[in-house]
């Protein structure tokens, strides 16, 4: 099976995440700069087998799309075009980060570590991509 890479976009850095070739656990992967995205995706893509990239896609608490979707539109766009071979899904990351920091303490890391950023969207992915896999799963049963 090839993997399923997952993004926390925003507009400074993206938290990246991805499964197994099983595609049954999600993990941390890293944090790029958003300017940089595209050369890691192609990198990344030339390495590795992927089926299908999981975007986090926020949502306010009416269910309508934030107002972070602006920005990640237009790369959603971009990659369809550059990757139509590649599925792509939208999966809500609303509480993510929240999540991501409460896990973050819950696994002892210290409060210096927690402040990391970078950390915290990569660890958001992670979640995203676990969330996207249960739900998945779910469905299946």
């Amino acid at each position: 099976m090839a993997r399923i890479l997952c993004l926390d976009y925003g507009r400074k850095r993206v938290g990246i995440a991805v499964t197994d070739p099983g595609q049954i656990i999600a993990s941390r992967l890293t944090t790029v700069p958003t300017h940089t995205l595209w050369e890691f995706l192609k990198t990344y893509f030339e390495k590795e087998n992927v089926e299908l990239l999981v975007v986090g896609y926020p949502r306010q608490m009416n269910n309508e799309a934030s107002e972070a979707v602006r920005y990640i539109n237009p790369f959603l766009k971009k990659f369809q075009k550059v990757y139509p071979e590649v599925k792509l899904e939208l999966f809500d990351e609303r509480f993510t980060s929240k999540m991501a920091f409460q896990t973050m303490i819950d696994g002892g890391i210290k409060k210096k570590q927690r402040q990391d950023k970078a950390m915290i969207d990569a660890v958001s992915a992670t979640i995203i991509l676990q969330s996207y896999l249960e739900q998945k799963r779910n469905l299946r049963s």
